[in-house]
């Protein structure tokens, strides 16, 4: 056994380890949360967790509270998140600057411990820039052309999904009910006959389960415990928190994912694709000899999850957004009805050769884009370089937040932002009029 005397002093080292190695992270910590020289201004911080706190307890959605500390700090301020520096742009000037004439040094994605967690920087949306992204996006691009919208056929596909949805409303006998599970389905089918060549019927229980947990890991991504994550990923080991709900939604969803994919694929003939999945499948083939390849049945797995989330969440939430300021404002809807009476009647169904005789209708609809803010921060982007913008040094690899909201809000481009005023769409004569300043999904 060993003496007091002995264990006291053994006890004594151990402490005094622990005490110097929570010092050296403390020191770690705090050289982490400097800002670089000539780095953009930014609101204080408390000590470890930066701006997490403020943003976390504040009354105001993020978005809301960023483009108030702008009014402070400038169109351009910094934000800590714990050790990790973010740069955040407000208004339409500097978002532009950034996203498009130095295009190429802020096309990169942040390497966030949520991004290598959930898809390993692989996938589309949190690609890093390079190669794998280039790639990935020219074949969705191309699969979305040559399978969807691009073929005069998907029209009458996209008709036939609206009768569905229509059927589905009628069974409820004019009795109140929730749009949101109809109009995700609607809407996610489009996305799907792309995706998988098929849709899915409303009453796919595990469709709907999948689809919920899509949404509800868009709200926990944006949540303060999965900001602590990326600035402390060793909290990782906890078993609670809102980040580890997140990995288990994305562990159900990706398994899920794989079963469809396997079964969109069953009846494939390589060469000739009917759908993206085919299409991705063969360049998989195409490149399992080459190294460099980034496609891969881990990589589409993310790739399907990303393109429906992305083509699910964004249009439903925009139709249910447009449903809301018809009841609120029923003079604007009187004129959207009136508009389609007199263009839809004579055939009876709605065509894209009708969109350019409805001025008004499009103006509604981008007001709701631009009111609703579907993405209000967009996608994080990081620079691939250092770079300077409005005079201030920003280091490569930092964070870098589009304030879309801002944009939508900006004075300098809209009149009485605060206002829904459809009308800012259409000229003197009355016709639709595109605006510079609306990004609702970024530049």
């Amino acid at each position: 056994m060993w003496e007091p005397a002995g264990a006291e002093a053994c006890a004594a080292a151990l402490g005094g380890a622990l005490f110097l190695l929570l010092f050296a992270l403390g020191v770690r910590q705090q050289l982490k949360q400097r800002r670089p020289m000539g780095f953009p201004p930014g609101p204080p911080g408390l000590p470890f967790i930066g701006n997490i706190y403020s943003l976390a307890a504040s009354a105001e959605l993020p978005h809301v509270y960023m483009r108030k500390q702008s009014q402070v700090y400038g169109e351009i301020f910094s934000l800590d998140l714990g050790g990790i520096s973010a740069v955040v742009l407000n208004g339409y000037d500097v978002v532009k600057e950034c996203l498009v004439h130095q295009s190429e040094i802020f096309a990169d994605r942040p390497c966030l411990p949520l991004f290598m967690k959930m898809t390993k920087m692989g996938g589309l949306l949190n690609s890093r820039y390079g190669r794998g992204w280039v790639d990935h996006r020219r074949l969705v691009v191309n699969s979305f052309r040559y399978f969807g919208y691009g073929q005069k056929s998907f029209e009458s596909k996209i008709l036939e999904e609206t009768n569905f949805f229509i059927d589905a409303i009628e069974t409820y006998k004019g009795r109140p009910f929730d749009f949101k599970q109809l109009i995700t389905n609607a809407v996610s089918n489009i996305t799907n006959l792309i995706i998988f060549g098929q849709r899915f019927t409303y009453e796919d229980t595990d469709f709907q389960h999948m689809i919920k947990l899509f949404s509800e890991n868009v709200e926990l991504a944006a949540s303060a415990s999965v900001f602590l994550y990326n600035a402390f990923p060793w909290i990782g080991i906890l078993p609670f928190g809102k980040h580890q709900q997140l990995f288990r939604n994305a562990a159900v969803v990706y398994d899920f994912l794989s079963r469809l994919i396997e079964k969109a694929s069953v009846n494939r003939k390589p060469q000739l694709p009917q759908h993206f999945v085919d299409a991705y499948l063969d360049e998989m083939d195409q490149g399992k000899n080459n190294p460099s390849s980034t496609f891969s049945k881990e990589n589409l797995i993310f790739s399907v999850g990303e393109l429906i989330i992305a083509g699910t969440e964004t249009t439903t939430n925009v139709l249910r957004w447009a449903i809301l300021f018809m009841a609120l404002y029923p003079d604007i809807q009187g004129q959207v009805q009136k508009e389609i009476d007199l263009i839809i009647s004579s055939s009876g169904k709605p065509s894209w050769n009708d969109k350019c005789k409805m001025p008004y209708t499009e103006a509604v609809l981008h007001e709701v884009l631009r009111f609703c803010n579907i993405v209000p921060l967009g996608i994080f982007h990081a620079t691939s370089e250092d770079a300077v913008v409005r005079g201030y040094s920003i280091p490569k690899g930092t964070t870098v937040i589009t304030n879309l909201y801002s944009v939508h809000f900006d004075e300098k481009y809209w009149k009485d932002p605060e206002v829904f005023y459809p009308e800012r769409f259409l000229d003197g004569n009355g016709y639709f009029t595109k605006k510079e300043a609306l990004v609702p999904f970024s530049l």
